[in-house]
């Protein structure tokens, strides 16, 4: 049962919760009744009788934040990034160390090496395009066109002419004469299809010694008898170990880093 001071206790913050109510009640109706007393803050409003320029610039900043909304995944996918957290990813699998490094470790390991692989195409994208943009050389539209280019001949040296054809065949376009001829909105998905095959080439040859070691681990055990250990258990130390006397990272860095440079 509750005291006497308990109870006392709660129908103080009953009346406090009351007067506060009241006042707040009061605070709106008095706003409501003269706007020049309103609290300052952002307002949205919509105006039946706004002018074309200002319906269009809503629209500009709308497609503007979408771009934005979307760029961080466009970007990622019209670089390097994709194919290698997609090997060192399947790499983690195949040790048997599927958490083991973080994830934060792989993909911070993948932007890095993102960086540096597209280093010369960045660079390529500041002198031909930004830098004479920022100095009024070129108008707007030419410095995109500037900084598009570098980025298509990237994805074309790493794009299979299979993969282009799909897509511009499902599109219903004409044989292209040159790679000039080519959309971006066909080279993107082509590219993208292209370092996924790739990647998982890749992931594939690196597990097969790693799947040697499973399947010599589980020989052994079987013909020791001793079905209830799991081969897992003995294999990882011997997987970790192969890997780093071959300095592991050392040539997956290096077989990514190549695989570019074709």
């Amino acid at each position: 049962m509750f005291s006497l001071e308990d109870k006392m206790n709660r129908k103080r913050i009953r009346i406090i919760y009351v007067i506060l109510a009241g006042l707040s009640l009061l605070l709106l109706s008095s706003c409501a009744a003269n706007p020049e007393l309103a609290a300052p803050g952002v307002t949205l409003s919509v105006t039946p009788d706004g002018q074309p320029q200002q319906v269009t610039t809503g629209v500009q900043l709308l497609v503007l934040l979408t771009v934005l909304s979307v760029a961080p995944t466009i970007l990622i996918l019209a670089t390097s990034f994709t194919r290698i957290v997609i090997v060192l990813s399947m790499l983690r699998n195949a040790i048997g160390t599927p958490s083991i490094p973080p994830n934060q470790v792989v993909i911070g390991l993948s932007l890095l090496l993102t960086f540096f692989i597209m280093s010369p195409v960045y660079g390529k994208i500041n002198d031909e395009a930004i830098q004479p943009y920022v100095k009024n050389q070129i108008t707007q539209e030419e410095a995109f066109t500037r900084a598009v280019d570098p980025i298509r001949e990237f994805m074309f040296k790493q794009t299979r002419e299979k993969d282009i054809a799909l897509f511009m065949d499902m599109s219903g376009k004409e044989r292209p004469n040159t790679i000039a001829d080519i959309d971006t909105v066909d080279l993107f998905p082509a590219f993208v299809i292209s370092e996924l095959r790739t990647a998982f080439t890749m992931g594939f040859i690196i597990y097969i010694p790693f799947l040697i070691i499973d399947l010599v681990i589980s020989s052994v055990l079987l013909s020791m008898g001793m079905m209830m250990l799991p081969p897992s258990l003995i294999s990882l130390p011997f997987k970790v170990l192969l890997f780093v006397l071959v300095d592991g990272w050392y040539l997956i860095a290096k077989s990514l880093m190549i695989s570019f440079m074709r």
